[in-house]
């Protein structure tokens, strides 16, 4: 048998098939045009399915089921989105919907960061692990918690927003209202933006040079580009930045204890750049720092189909 992944995002909606070994054997992807009717949505998601698998040469019969990762509060039991920040879902029975688009006899539902991280658990970086969380950094800071092999997102679906735990009270403005959250220092946003507070306070670095040959923009990657040639400004940048992505990574490890604390998203693209500093802090910060047993971790495996494989494992 085989299983229908879909990662719907907020301008993409991707769809694989995955087969029992967790490998996507087809795989398509349609624009969400989110600004429609979610009904719309949902029936140009069902088209994406069925043309693809015609076009891999499947019928619906050899689909065992069909997963979706969503943005917002996913109620699996519900099989509803009960909101999402940039889809117009509201209280929206997805996955009923998207059965009478596609004819498949179960669909299932989960928020993208836990579908993510349970895709993980089961096929990536921490499979085989009863305890597992993953971290993505990107224009937030998403996170999903694997406990006994099963996700946990609290009583009302809304947990493991590990990114919206304060960690410099009355610090930074965060897009959920509060100040000080980490996803405000250590997201990929975060990133940028303390790359641009170096930027007007420090003058003729490497990390000027880069921003004007890159038409005024500033990405993930400045610092750590200018880092990587010595300049002092972008060092500092990418020391204060690490720092903050350890004092969360230490809180969660000294909450949850997991086998495996994975790392996506595309700040990881640097490797060991990134993780050698992040590890010797983690292990001098974490309250188990002596133990012999101690929290692995690892940058994501999954990759850009992390929602896909994600979304295709939420039945196991």
């Amino acid at each position: 048998m085989y299983r229908i992944g879909i990662d719907l995002g907020g301008t993409n909606i991707a769809v694989g098939i995955v087969d029992d070994n967790y490998k996507i054997i087809a795989k398509g992807s349609v624009p969400t045009k989110a600004d429609r009717e979610a009904e719309e949505i949902i029936k140009d998601m069902g088209a994406l399915c069925n043309n693809l698998l015609k076009e891999a040469g499947f019928t619906v019969n050899e689909i065992e089921y069909a997963g979706i990762a969503s943005p917002g509060s996913a109620d699996p039991a519900l099989g509803m989105v009960h909101y999402a920040n940039n889809l117009p879902f509201a209280e929206f029975y997805i996955c009923d919907t998207l059965k009478k688009y596609l004819n498949v006899k179960t669909v299932l539902v989960e928020n993208d960061a836990n579908a993510a991280a349970k895709g993980e658990a089961v096929a990536g970086a921490a499979k085989g692990c009863n305890h597992a969380i993953m971290i993505t950094l990107g224009t937030g800071l998403g996170g999903g918690i694997i406990i006994d092999k099963k996700v946990y997102s609290g009583f009302n679906y809304a947990g493991a927003e590990l990114g919206h735990m304060v960690i410099e009270y009355n610090g930074r403005q965060c897009t959920c209202g509060r100040k000080g959250c980490w996803e405000a220092y250590s997201s990929a946003t975060g990133l940028i933006n303390m790359t641009k507070d170096k930027l007007n306070i420090a003058k003729d670095t490497v990390m000027h040079k880069l921003t004007e040959e890159n038409n005024g923009e500033v990405s993930g990657r400045t610092a750590f580009i200018a880092a990587k040639q010595g300049d002092k400004a972008a060092l500092e940048v990418v020391e204060e930045y690490i720092d903050y992505l350890v004092c969360g990574i230490s809180n969660i490890i000294n909450i949850f204890q997991p086998e495996i604390l994975c790392i996506g998203g595309g700040v990881c693209n640097e490797g060991e750049y990134l993780t050698k500093p992040l590890i010797e802090k983690v292990n001098k910060e974490q309250y188990t720092r002596d133990n012999k047993k101690k929290t692995q971790i690892k940058i994501a495996a999954l990759g850009n189909d992390a929602g896909i494989i994600g979304a295709a494992v939420l039945g196991i």
